[in-house]
């Protein structure tokens, strides 16, 4: 398993709409991230730096390993 960098939550965000997602809305510092086929929805923090355990829940919330979420940074 690779290591997950330290990436802000705007980078995460545009490596989840490289994935298949698309912004649906925002509330203060979250954005909601959704993919419709097969449906997934996941909230992302607006931060500057991501905590990996965060980052980490994000990704396998996407559906994606950490392989493939490195690919699309």
């Amino acid at each position: 398993m690779s290591k997950l960098p330290e990436i802000s939550g705007r980078t995460c965000a545009q490596a989840l709409v490289r994935g298949g997602f698309y912004f649906k809305r925002q509330t203060g510092s979250h954005m909601v991230m959704r993919r419709d086929a097969p449906f997934a929805q996941v909230v992302v923090p607006d931060h500057r730096v991501l905590d990996r355990g965060t980052l980490r829940a994000i990704i396998r919330q996407a559906g994606l390993s950490v392989d493939e979420f490195l690919e699309l940074l």
